[in-house]
């Protein structure tokens, strides 16, 4: 079979997207039992050929501005589906061996995504950190799978793109280069960590209790995000009504989008990541959440509703490139950094539960301190993948450094084991940070301009919506230059990270 024209490629692109993307969904929020990705890989191999990329190749410098821009990442989605589908059984039989993973619990078994959420709701420590432990045995049987995988992936990569450096392969995908975004992010955090010890400490007695170990393991990451001692304030109920009010307070009236989907439900199966699968946006974007009770449920929705608002809100004329297709996904976190951060705002806390000044003052403490510890976390993990990829070609991957470049930079200790079931594809860590950055500088910008309560005035979801019109078209790096930052001044995020 012949490769196809550039426009007849995203057509049919386009489809392969969305069957991909409906049978992920129905895997991630438990509906399915097995993931059958290999199948519809398979159905549009001829999608992914060395002669079809050859195709792609030699349009892209022919193209001019934002149409050389488009044709790059139909380049890229076919370079990866040439290298999917070479993975996609032996990716399946990894996602379906998660699914089958049981955890032995309390004299009978639950599920690993089961056991899983539930270490943010078991009120124990011990039992906490039995189950964690557990939990970290069972999905550490798979580390040769995963390393195997990877290793696979690597090689295909190479090939595919002639590029042997993992890092520097990365960065060609992304077009920005990680090391700079690393140093940046590690000096924040050192200039941070005179004023996070003290609230390490103060947060994780409040939410540990007295017998907690003076370095918890990561067991109770969980139970500390979702702020359990506060859940009697911020009940599982209560979370999508105040969230949807909030979002009303900026202009956004999410159940009136038309394109997007909510999956609330409490299934076995579920991840218990929140997360949004961009199936066809504008026209289907479904938002995936797993209230498990207290102040994170809040949170994960707030964050979820930003990328869903972002997606639904696209400009349906733009090309799939610019709707769904992306070099990286620091553009739409963003916007889901900026909206979960609302709950670092006392008056949002006093507005929606009718606390007082001090107590208000008090929970958005919780809330700045839950982001300034993942902050670490990412900032710590962003390190030891570049580490991790930079020594890959020669040893095929090791745990040297996981544990202890994340312990240091969070007082939570990470076990070594976890190093694999930690690791995010294409350095997802980098996307994160780099949206971090972004998202104190848009709320600077956005208090300079709206107001200092910029979270329940209109003016921000006007300023939003024009953003969102544009798609996944700008970078990160752009949006930084339109509101007058350079894109790795971490000024406004140390501000906010050493905030008394």
């Amino acid at each position: 079979m012949s490769a196809l024209s550039v426009e007849e490629f995203e057509r049919r692109l386009e489809q392969y997207g969305i069957e991909r993307s409906e049978e992920a969904r129905a895997v991630r929020v438990g509906e399915k039992e097995t993931s059958e990705q290999a199948a519809i890989v398979a159905r549009y191999a001829d999608l992914f050929t060395r002669e079809q990329l050859d195709v792609l190749r030699a349009a892209e410098p022919d193209a001019a501005g934002a149409e050389r821009e488009s044709v790059a990442r139909l380049r890229l989605a076919c370079q990866d589906g040439v290298v999917t589908k070479e993975l996609a059984e032996r990716e399946d039989a990894l996602e379906n061996a998660l699914l089958a993973a049981r955890v032995p619990w309390d004299g009978g078994e639950l599920p690993l995504r089961s056991a899983q959420a539930r270490l943010a709701t078991e009120p124990d420590y011990r039992r906490r950190d039995t189950l964690g432990a557990t939990v970290l045995e069972v999905s550490a049987a798979l580390n040769d799978e995963r390393r195997s995988l990877l290793a696979a992936r690597h090689e295909l990569e190479s090939a595919v793109t002639g590029i042997d450096d993992p890092v520097a392969r990365n960065e060609a995908e992304k077009d920005v280069l990680l090391r700079p975004i690393a140093d940046a992010v590690d000096t924040a955090r050192v200039e941070s960590t005179k004023a996070f010890t003290p609230s390490r400490e103060r947060w994780l007695d409040r939410l540990l209790g007295p017998e907690r170990d003076d370095t918890p393991t990561s067991a109770h990451m969980a139970w500390i995000r979702r702020m359990s001692p506060l859940e009697a304030t911020y009940t599982k109920e209560r979370s999508v009504p105040v969230c949807l009010a909030t979002l009303r307070g900026m202009g956004f009236d999410l159940e009136s989008e038309s394109g997007i989907r909510t999956d609330l439900e409490d299934r076995p199966q579920k991840a218990p990541r929140a997360c949004v699968i961009a199936t066809d946006p504008p026209r289907l974007v479904h938002l995936i959440t797993r209230a498990m009770g207290g102040l994170h449920d809040y949170e994960a929705f707030l964050h979820e509703a930003g990328h869903a608002l972002h997606y639904a809100g696209c400009d349906p004329a733009l090309p799939l490139a610019f709707r769904r297709l992306s070099r990286d996904h620091a553009l739409t976190e963003i916007y889901s950094f900026l909206l979960d951060s609302i709950s670092e705002e006392p008056d949002w806390h006093a507005e929606h539960f009718g606390l007082d000044e001090a107590v208000a003052r008090e929970n958005a403490e919780a809330a700045a301190f839950s982001s300034a510890i993942l902050f670490r976390r990412y900032s710590a993990k962003l390190g030891f993948e570049l580490a991790f990829w930079g020594r890959f070609p020669a040893d095929g991957g090791t745990p040297d450094g996981y544990e202890e470049r994340l312990t240091a930079a969070t007082g939570v200790r990470y076990p070594a084991e976890n190093y694999l079931g930690d690791m995010d594809a294409g350095f997802y860590s980098a996307d994160y940070l780099r949206a971090w950055i972004r998202s104190a500088q848009l709320r600077a910008h956005l208090r300079r301009e709206v107001g200092r309560d910029w979270w329940r005035r209109p003016g921000t979801g006007e300023l939003l919506r024009g953003l969102f019109r544009e798609g996944t078209r700008p970078t990160s790096e752009e949006i930084a230059a339109r509101i007058g930052f350079d894109p790795l001044d971490t000024t406004a995020l140390v501000d906010e990270l050493t905030a008394a």
